[in-house]
């Protein structure tokens, strides 16, 4: 007999940054995450993680929802079910719960955590076996200060930590973003790939203008330039200009990427098991991308180890990462709550090996950073 379910917790943990991370829309010194942990008959535990961006200013998930989704309405659904059973609890989940992909992803990470610690096997090995072990990983320069973040990007590049950069525009007058983006890619010359994340926050005139200058000031990506239902401008800007554009927050799942595609958007997509609803949706939503000609970019909520553990494994099963991953969510946090972090060299992350995550939980670090009631 299968083991069934027989515990579900839900811990919400309180992380510092090593920095404050400006976006368009909201400025974080914390990082919140919802540590999911999953427990079977026989004694083992599966790991999940749900996290987002700066509350409610990114998506309409907070952590404090997720931990009430899972904590009210999942863990009735889910106890007593047999654990290996993923793609029926899955649907079981869709058929009562609309949305709430965030949550929805860290269950389905914790309950194929689970599954590769029963059989031995890691994660990847699940999802059809890993093709690469160390993955490409960029940084984000999300200071706002021009000088700080040349220093910053050119110190990365001589450790070779990082040789791709992204920046965060939108929330300043446009020429003023312009100029910074462009003394930053000036500075690190041929030596890093520098792209923008406007997080939805130009009009289609302004992303207009802001990607003929961007364009000819080398830059090689524009993430999100516009809001998120307007896929018509995305499909236009993408036809206007050589400059790729990296579609995100318009794209959750696998339908809104075949949407997009339909209507003629030639770019890139930002994958992220936390907008997909899991590691397998969002192969799902690759399989999408593949077929239409459209680049893969392996995207991050800022998880911490877990959440990125679980992304690391899904990603390794790609054979063409076009524009690698940023997967550095665990690097921008002061601490962590796992016993051996991940580890970053080469301009990328090793794939954990081990057992299902292949993560350990420090459960004297997870007490000490969770919130208390």
């Amino acid at each position: 007999m299968s083991a069934s379910i027989q515990a579900i917790e839900t811990i919400l943990v309180d992380m510092p940054t090593i920095r404050p991370h400006k976006l368009s829309m909201t400025t974080m010194a914390v990082q919140t995450m919802v540590i999911v942990r999953i427990k079977d008959s026989d004694g083992l535990e599966g790991l999940g993680e749900a996290t987002t961006i700066g509350g409610l200013a990114y998506g309409q998930e907070s952590p404090e929802s997720v931990k009430l989704t899972v904590d009210t309405y999942f863990k009735p659904l889910l106890l007593n079910q047999p654990a290996a059973a993923i793609n029926t609890l899955r649907v079981r989940l869709d058929q009562a719960a609309r949305g709430n992909n965030l949550a929805k992803s860290a269950i389905e990470t914790a309950l194929l955590d689970l599954q590769g610690k029963r059989l031995n096997r890691p994660l990847s090995d699940l999802l059809g076996g890993a093709l690469h072990t160390h993955i490409p990983v960029l940084w984000t320069l999300a200071s706002g200060d021009t000088a700080k973040d040349i220093d910053e990007a050119q110190t990365l590049v001589a450790q070779k930590r990082h040789c791709d950069f992204k920046l965060k525009i939108g929330s300043r007058a446009l020429m003023d973003d312009v100029r910074h983006v462009a003394a930053i890619k000036a500075a690190v010359g041929s030596s890093a790939s520098v792209r923008v994340d406007v997080n939805q926050a130009w009009d289609e005139t302004t992303a207009a203008r802001g990607m003929a200058e961007l364009q000819a000031a080398g830059i090689d990506l524009v993430e999100q330039p516009t809001p998120i239902k307007d896929f018509a401008a995305l499909v236009r800007l993408s036809a206007k200009f050589y400059i790729p554009i990296l579609a995100d927050e318009s794209v959750a799942d696998a339908k809104d990427l075949f949407v997009l595609a339909a209507g003629g958007f030639a770019g890139a997509v930002a994958m992220k098991i936390a907008k997909a609803g899991g590691p397998l949706r969002a192969l799902e939503q690759a399989a999408v991308a593949q077929a239409a000609g459209i680049g893969l970019y392996g995207g991050t909520l800022l998880e911490g180890t877990i959440g990125t553990a679980a992304s690391l494994h899904a990603w390794s099963t790609l054979q063409t990462l076009h524009w690698g991953t940023e997967m550095f969510g665990p690097l921008l946090m002061k601490d962590d709550i796992v016993i051996k972090p991940l580890n970053f060299h080469d301009n990328g992350v090793d794939l954990p090996t081990g057992p299902g995550l292949g993560v350990e939980l420090d459960e004297d670090k997870l007490s000490f950073y969770r919130r208390k009631a």
